[in-house]
């Protein structure tokens, strides 16, 4: 869609109607919410600065730029988004050559501009390409952003960086006189006035310079940016992020100051739909929800998130040492409540996974019980943390990963596949999952009096179900639970979420007899049971949702080879190696050929 041509009243027009386009498709498909309807104005002003094809436009987490989809040519397929073989919730350079990135993790966005204006000045196209990139006050808080903004400041590369700042946390106590002489630093005026002073004050010596040197320093330090002008890089706000004509100026002059720039923006979340305005975070990511009321169309039982929830803060309330943390995602981990009973023990330390893991790891020396919650994607960003600060000084530090396995429409970038695979290398490090209610209750037990680093994984949603087994039995190191045992040459192992998988698939064969292992830890295995049961099942058949390489076939695989066992046959129900597109988690499986239909059927032909 080009809008170059547009005049302010148009784009004015153009913001409405991309919002209610995006809450139409949400409401109905779920996604990112408020964030996205907070940057509607913002982008809109991008596109009729900027060039999307010629100047990179590179999104923060990018969870805010279905405007961008809407306005590059994706109108009518946006009813698509996040559903299977649709569009994706995300940037995605293979859905469009107007996303530069794909992305799905935050504080990304300043590595990419400053790389991308390496590459522009290497090409000889600087001064005719500027990389753009928006980010949020949330994603500022890491320290890749700050490691990035550190080069920045000092190559000088021309980027322009939009802070959209939703939470009002930068320029809160600054208010109208910061706004007035922000935009006055802004303005044409100033910078050739500025310039101008700097070319005769370099005339008149040390002194003359010291003495405008401080007078520019006293008028920056009633505004926000004087720590980005510290750094190197030219500030510009806060502005009105809902104001199309004073975001296209802004833009422009960036534009011509051809140097690193941040500008400022203060935007509502949730603007224009009045239920999900403010600092709501329930409406960042939503289901399907009904338009008028707000209401949640989805119904489910209840989440493993729930259970850990309930478990926790059973614990906290008897035992004062137990401590936690989370990285910005209180809500979604079922953090919520703790953080808001106990404060003193329970934090969000914002969107800095590195600083929570190593954080925990001082508490856990100092004889305090740590539960580090964080999303199973996102514990990749702190894996030094966990080999060199916890595993390393074998502290116990109990990692709970929640959405572990698929998470459906978030897609490639969320899907929590890996952590076994890269933890399983780690030292020191045990390894489990619970498969039910029941046996959550009971691992939390467990990791609670564990003196060691501990990980769980959980998945999103509810467990599947146990339905027709056995009771798990109370935790104990390394142990499994042999769940049914029968003289079949077939053996079923299941992991984690992956009992569940197996129970179903096991319903769909009740015409042949089968063994059952709930296996309960993947790091250390019960090596006598796997002995026991190798002398009497030859065909051993795997499931957990987790990726194949590295993972609990992977590891059963290795003490066969240990043990030297050459009767067994191995196959896996695993993730093949390769990323896992978004879509409904059903349709998703059914690609993969791993609903339990499709196992049992391919189980019977191997038979």
């Amino acid at each position: 869609m080009n809008i170059k041509n547009y005049n302010y009243n148009e784009l004015d027009e153009l913001s409405a109607k991309i919002r209610k386009r995006i809450l139409e498709v949400v409401s109905k498909n779920g996604g990112h919410l408020s964030s996205t309807l907070g940057a509607t104005e913002l982008i809109v002003a991008m596109h009729k600065v900027f060039d999307s094809i010629n100047d990179p436009f590179i999104f923060d987490v990018s969870h805010q730029a279905y405007a961008h989809k809407l306005l590059t040519d994706r109108w009518d397929e946006f009813t698509t988004l996040r559903q299977f073989g649709g569009l994706s919730g995300y940037t995605k350079p293979k859905e469009s050559a107007h996303d530069f990135y794909m992305a799905g993790h935050s504080s990304t966005s300043i590595s990419l501009a400053v790389g991308a204006a390496k590459a522009i000045r290497l090409d000889g196209d600087e001064g005719k390409k500027i990389p753009v990139c928006v980010i949020g006050d949330g994603s500022i808080t890491a320290g890749m952003a700050y490691e990035a903004l550190n080069e920045l400041g000092d190559r000088k590369y021309p980027v322009i960086i939009i802070l959209n700042d939703n939470e009002m946390s930068i320029a809160k106590p600054i208010g109208a006189i910061s706004r007035i002489l922000s935009s006055a630093m802004a303005s044409p005026f100033y910078q050739k006035f500025r310039r101008t002073t700097e070319s005769v004050v370099d005339t008149m010596g040390e002194s003359a310079h010291y003495i405008a040197k401080k007078f520019e320093e006293g008028f920056k330090l009633i505004t926000p940016g004087i720590m980005f002008e510290e750094m190197g890089i030219e500030y510009i706000g806060p502005i009105d992020g809902h104001d199309i004509k004073q975001l296209c100026e802004t833009y422009e002059r960036a534009k011509e100051l051809k140097k690193p720039v941040i500008i400022h923006v203060q935007t509502i979340k949730g603007k224009g739909y009045e239920i999900a305005e403010g600092k709501h975070e329930k409406w960042h990511g939503v289901g399907p929800f009904d338009l008028d009321s707000g209401k949640s169309l989805k119904k489910s039982s209840k989440s493993a998130t729930a259970i850990y929830t309930d478990t926790l803060l059973n614990l906290a309330d008897k035992d004062n040492k137990i401590v936690g943390v989370t990285a910005a995602m209180p809500s979604g981990t079922g953090m919520s409540e703790l953080l808001e009973k106990y404060p003193e023990r329970f934090w969000d330390v914002a969107i800095a996974e590195q600083h929570a893991v190593t954080s925990m790891g001082a508490m856990a020396a100092k004889g305090y019980k740590p539960f580090v919650t964080i999303y199973s994607t996102f514990l990749q960003r702190a894996y030094d943390q966990v080999i060199h600060d916890i595993c390393l000084m074998n502290l116990g530090v109990v990692f709970t990963l929640d959405r572990a396995g698929i998470v459906g429409e978030d897609g490639e970038t969320h899907q929590g596949v890996f952590d076994i695979s890269f933890l399983r290398a780690l030292p020191n490090l045990t390894i489990t999952a619970p498969s039910d209610e029941k046996s959550f209750h009971q691992v939390m037990g467990f990791a609670h009096k564990f003196s060691t680093p501990l990980a769980i994984r959980y998945p999103r949603g509810s467990f599947l179900s146990r339905d027709g087994l056995a009771q798990s039995k109370d935790y104990a190191l390394g142990k499994s639970d042999l769940l049914i045992e029968n003289d079949s040459d077939i053996l079923f192992i299941g992991y984690g979420n992956g009992v569940g998988r197996a129970n179903l698939t096991r319903l769909e064969m009740q015409d042949i007899e089968i063994s059952f292992l709930d296996l309960k830890f993947v790091k250390p295995l019960d090596e006598e049971m796997l002995k026991r049961l190798s002398k009497k099942h030859s065909k051993w058949f795997v499931f957990s949702d987790s990726s194949y390489s590295g993972g609990v076939a992977s590891a059963v695989l290795e003490f066969l080879s240990k043990e030297n066992i050459t009767n067994i046959s191995v196959k896996s129900f695993e993730y093949s190696d390769d990323f896992i597109t978004h879509g409904n988690t059903v349709q998703v499986e059914e690609s993969l050929g791993l609903l339990p239909k499709q196992i049992a059927k391919t189980i019977n032909e191997l038979l």
